[in-house]
């Protein structure tokens, strides 16, 4: 039986405002650092518990008209704002994908499309926790960005269970590994493990760790703490070239092409890989400028940021949405000189839309890359 698209869109879309209930519970709880599972949801002004019929997505907040039920206090319009963004999202990615077929290699949502669905609303649902916290406060909580990762790794590791791995690999659909990018993500994961050690165990120092300095940010030497960072970089630089070196070079090659092709070690390789390469750069961007601006350039939550991106597209797409996020940043700029305003807001809603741009033109960048390279 053919289920009719309105049912499609109208359970897409509902389940997608759900979902962006929870994020919203995500979004006011997780940077005050509480649990996101209990209590049940209660109004942030008079602490009464709100019952069932009070959170339906989007519906109860224009019946109660923005007001909680009880102490009549205003219920923020973020909360309507990310249930229907959410919708909106799921819903549009849906229609992209699997209607107006912009991605190809996903040939119908039940025939493993679904899967690579999954995954990408993961990701989105997750940078739009991670903006609206930027927005408010300044600060992505790096948690979020972690369980993006491990789901792009995961995914990664299973897609070819899933789908036929000569589609994946076809249509660039999950992160996959060449032997040589293989072997630089094996050696990235070696040093990130010494370099956390090392860290651990106060043989190198975490950047703007210093609470004597920290309450006076004029005593902060931004060059100082950046050197930091390029000293906890170095065993994952490092590291990364020796395995490359050493399983593409030595006699270890052919034990290694064998191992790293396997469909799943390739996923997890290429996600792994991506995951670098997106933290990279932006890694890069913050160092030189901070080292030449003497102050702090972008954050690390927005390092962490593309590093889920990667994880989950892979690093060529990665690269090519961290030169798409400028363009909104230009548009947000001409719009603050238009309306005469100064406003500034953080560079990590940039970065998603980045990507978000960069999931749908997916096989434009790529035919156009392919037509660059080879022509």
């Amino acid at each position: 039986m053919i289920v009719p698209d309105w049912i499609w869109f109208c359970g897409i879309f509902t389940l997608g405002c759900c979902i962006g209930s929870f994020l919203n519970v995500v979004i006011y709880r997780m940077p005050r650092e509480q649990s996101i599972i209990s209590p049940p949801s209660v109004c942030p002004s008079c602490g009464q518990h709100i019952r069932f019929y009070d959170n339906i997505p989007l519906v109860s907040w224009l019946v109660l008209r923005a007001k909680c039920r009880y102490c009549k206090n205003a219920i923020s319009p973020r909360y309507f704002v990310i249930e229907l963004l959410t919708g909106l999202v799921f819903l549009g990615l849906f229609v992209l994908y699997f209607r107006l077929n912009l991605r190809a290699g996903l040939e119908s949502f039940l025939g493993g499309g679904w899967f690579i669905y999954l995954i990408h609303i993961v990701l989105l649902a997750a940078f739009i926790a991670a903006s609206a916290i930027d927005l408010e406060l300044k600060v992505i909580p790096i948690s979020i960005c972690w369980l993006a990762t491990l789901t792009g790794i995961i995914a990664s590791a299973l897609g070819p269970y899933v789908i036929d791995p000569v589609v994946i690999d076809g249509y660039n659909l999950l992160p996959t590994a060449s032997s040589k990018t293989g072997s630089l993500a094996a050696g990235a994961v070696i040093g990130l493990g010494i370099s956390l050690v090392l860290l651990s165990t106060g043989l190198i120092k975490r950047s703007y760790d210093d609470t004597e300095i920290a309450q006076d940010i004029s005593k902060i030497n931004h060059r100082t703490e950046i050197c930091r960072e390029i000293l906890f970089l170095l065993p994952i630089i490092g590291l990364s070239v020796a395995a490359y070196l050493l399983l593409n070079r030595t006699a270890l090659r052919c034990w290694w092409v064998d191992f790293s092709q396997h469909p799943a070690i390739s996923g997890i390789l290429g996600s792994l890989w991506g995951y670098f390469v997106g933290c990279a750069v932006v890694w890069i961007t913050r160092i030189l400028g901070t080292l030449g601006f003497g102050k702090e350039a972008m954050g690390l939550g927005d390092v962490h940021l593309m590093g889920a991106a990667g994880a989950v597209i892979g690093w060529p797409l990665v690269i090519v949405t961290f030169f798409i996020a400028p363009f909104f940043g230009l548009a947000w700029a001409c719009l603050q000189m238009f309306f005469k305003k100064t406003q500034q807001i953080p560079y990590g809603p940039f970065l998603s839309l980045g990507v978000f741009v960069g999931m749908i033109l997916h096989d434009r960048i790529f035919s156009y890359l392919i037509l660059t390279l080879y022509h």
